[in-house]
């Protein structure tokens, strides 16, 4: 049986500004995103998420289908508005003002589940992570992924500006850490829960306790894969990562890639050699920096061909 890859997370519509003035817009999220990346490579993707029956969940929508994601399972809500990210960047600085539109209804993330299978990975996080209006509806469906025996790989911390107290919703996170096989982090996500910590501090003081597997993205964009007794390093770029996005959208891209390129199930991973972690670690990278490279934060064409070929030979 084919195994699927289940992106659980937001569809959000950003638009660009510099000053004043709108640049561009695209879709955001940074696992819709790297569900694009994979599903351009054959290989089935769903995406679980919700948006409204407006203009702007159509071109959402529309973006996902055209990189070959299945989207039966989003749930088109006509009570609302689709959630829209206006993000200032002063010139040269980062992107560091963010402006959230969106309405949603009283009654929210009401999808249809799509099948899980042993050894399926399924991928979820950020604000769905969390949210008190989802957290029911999502526990149920992480719930049923856990019965199936599926890899389950959680990315905490919240993107597109987000002020959340962390008080409130670190049961939530623990709890998600608690059913998760793979954790994946930017510093900025660690600032958020675990402030004044490096990645290193809270994968030992907090995430290893409940997930031995933390694949961590540093400011600089150096990257470390702990696991169990060990870690694997990679270094900074040479040149200076531009898009964020992109660079981590890749690497969840990458690294559930190279799970399933490598045929590891739920039960290998925990036996995985230094060798085959390093693997792992490089094929996320590859994916990260094709990833940053371009404006829809997705992998290009031509890249995805080439995984397609690399995938069906190694499948064979």
């Amino acid at each position: 049986m084919r195994r699927k890859i289940i992106m659980i997370g937001e569809c959000v519509l950003d638009v660009l500004f510099e000053g004043n003035q709108p640049q561009r817009s695209f879709v955001g999220g940074r696992i819709a995103n790297a569900g694009a990346s994979l599903a351009q490579t054959g290989l089935d993707v769903a995406m679980v998420s919700e948006c409204a029956t407006d203009r702007v969940g159509d071109i959402i929508i529309d973006f996902l289908q055209k990189k070959c994601v299945d989207t039966h399972s989003v749930d088109r809500f006509a009570d609302g508005k689709t959630a829209l990210s206006a993000i200032f960047s002063g010139g040269s600085e980062t992107m560091s003002r963010i402006v959230n539109y969106g309405v949603y209804p009283d009654e929210r993330f009401d999808v249809v589940w799509p099948r899980i299978d042993q050894d399926d990975i399924v991928i979820f996080g950020s604000l769905y992570g969390v949210e008190n209006s989802l957290r029911e509806r999502l526990m149920d469906l992480l719930t049923h992924c856990v019965e199936r025996h599926a890899i389950i790989i959680y990315l905490p911390g919240f993107q597109h500006g987000l002020n959340v107290r962390i008080t409130h919703v670190m049961p939530a996170i623990l709890e998600n850490l608690e059913i998760s096989d793979f954790v994946i982090t930017h510093q900025n996500d660690v600032n958020q829960i675990f402030p004044g910590e490096s990645g290193e501090e809270a994968y030992h003081n907090h995430i290893e306790f409940y997930c031995h597997n933390h694949l961590h993205i540093s400011q600089d964009f150096s990257t470390t894969l702990y696991y169990k007794g060990a870690y694997q390093n990679s270094p900074a770029p040479a040149r200076e990562v531009r898009n964020s996005l992109g660079w981590q959208a890749g690497i969840i891209a990458g690294l559930a890639f190279a799970i399933i390129s490598n045929g590891f199930t739920k039960t290998d991973i925990s036996a995985l050699s230094n060798a085959q972690w390093q693997n792992v670690l490089n094929e996320a990278i590859t994916w990260a920096k094709e990833g940053e490279s371009h404006d829809d934060n997705c992998v290009g064409a031509d890249f995805a061909k080439e995984k397609k070929v690399q995938l069906l030979t190694d499948i064979q």
